[in-house]
């Protein structure tokens, strides 16, 4: 409702300045104006001085947003490989600043003072070879150096030797819209899947007859160990998602059909990053807003908000349906030790579809659930899907399908 005050209030303005223009040009009906549309040299000098006026604007912004919003970057990269991601960024950053200052104040300037005057007439020539070798080489040799050293980092980043390095192995898996994680287990390799074997708590469609898959393990929160790279095997159900880890420096497409995969060390815990003095002060920051988000929501007679906690989190960053700005995943960086404890605990994918299937059946006579009484049950269609299952008896192992 209050949008739709405001866009009535911003027409009706508009419809009471046009009518205020349309009462200032009758008003110089009969006076000797100049109507024919040139400009004249106060017109010019007057636009020289509105150039100057817009670039004093775009640099006081500029300078404004660095001291306003600057505390809101990511600090401390948490992964082995963060720093040389934040370098390039800061290279590339200011580069364009340095190119962005000299050419506008360049095109500003020039446009005052090459302002048009009465009785003045351009110079005009058709080229300049000097000119145009230099405008062209020198921003082909800045954007082939940071080219080339994009690709250097790119290549260390990205290559992983899965033999000689020890790496282990977990398979992200997305899906709207929710991520679930996949490790695999001491062999360090991941048992095959597809979609295809989808069933039950298998939703992540691994082929349980695959010896890989055998001491594989998912779980719903992402621990990783402090000081081992992890190298993420990446999969997509239904639409195309990016697995995005900020604090780490990481992002890669999740793709369905595909495979994509990407590695990282990470070298603090999040108990040590929660500790760094400019983790603190951003918590602080955010705990003040929403003590006083609290404060209205109290008054309203609603519950407060709990504080801010900080969490590594993976998150998605492609625009993936409705609830896209919701799919997330808590990571938790531990010690060796506790992540070694943590994983310990945690039962195998075979364990927890051994348990689903021994689920002991409702006994013969006892009531119906709450959802089988809800539903009652059709007759004919159940005649129907009944007979030929008659005829040919079910496989004894979901696993057994190929």
């Amino acid at each position: 409702m209050t949008s739709l005050l405001v866009i009535i209030v911003l027409v009706l303005l508009s419809v009471a300045l046009w009518q205020l223009t349309k009462i200032f040009d009758l008003t110089q009906v009969g006076a000797n104006a100049d109507n024919s549309q040139v400009a004249n040299d106060n017109d010019n000098y007057v636009q020289g001085y509105l150039m100057f006026g817009f670039l004093t604007f775009i640099y006081v912004f500029t300078i404004f947003g660095l001291f306003k919003w600057s505390h809101l970057i990511l600090g401390t990269p948490a992964s082995a490989h963060g720093a040389q991601v934040d370098n390039l960024m800061n290279i590339t950053w200011v580069l364009i600043f340095t190119v962005q200052a000299i050419t506008q104040v360049l095109l500003h300037y020039f446009a005052f003072k090459y302002r048009g005057k009465k009785d003045q007439k351009a110079l005009y020539f058709a080229d300049n070879d000097k000119l145009e070798f230099v405008w062209s080489v020198i921003p082909a040799v800045v954007l082939a150096g940071l080219i080339l050293y994009g690709l250097y980092a790119w290549t260390n980043i990205m290559f992983v030797n899965e033999k000689e390095e020890d790496v282990m192995v977990v398979e992200l898996y997305a899906q709207q819209f929710k991520w679930t994680a996949r490790y695999s287990g001491e062999d360090d390799v991941l048992g095959k899947a597809n979609v295809r074997y989808i069933e039950g708590v298998n939703t992540l469609g691994v082929d349980l007859a695959d010896p890989n898959a055998q001491d594989d393990k998912v779980v719903s929160e992402l621990h990783l160990p402090k000081g081992r790279k992890i190298l993420f095997k990446m999969r997509s159900q239904d639409v195309l998602h990016s697995a995005y880890m900020p604090h780490f420096r990481a992002q890669m497409n999740c793709v369905p059909g595909m495979v994509t995969q990407f590695a990282f060390e990470p070298i603090y815990t999040t108990a040590e990053m929660r500790e760094m003095d400019f983790m603190q002060e951003k918590v602080a920051k955010i705990n003040e807003l929403r003590a006083k988000k609290s404060a209205e929501l109290v008054a309203k007679g609603e519950t407060a908000l709990d504080p801010y906690t900080f969490d590594y989190l993976l998150l998605c960053n492609k625009i993936c349906g409705a609830s896209h700005y919701n799919m997330q995943m808590k990571i938790v960086v531990d010690t060796p030790e506790d992540f070694k404890k943590w994983l310990a605990e945690k039962p195998t994918l075979i364990e927890e579809v051994k348990t689903a299937n021994a689920a002991p059946a409702p006994a013969e006579g006892a009531p119906a659930s709450k959802d089988t009484a809800a539903k009652p049950m059709d007759t004919a269609k159940t005649a129907k899907v009944s007979a030929p299952a008659a005829a040919k008896p079910a496989p004894t192992k979901a696993v057994a399908v190929k």
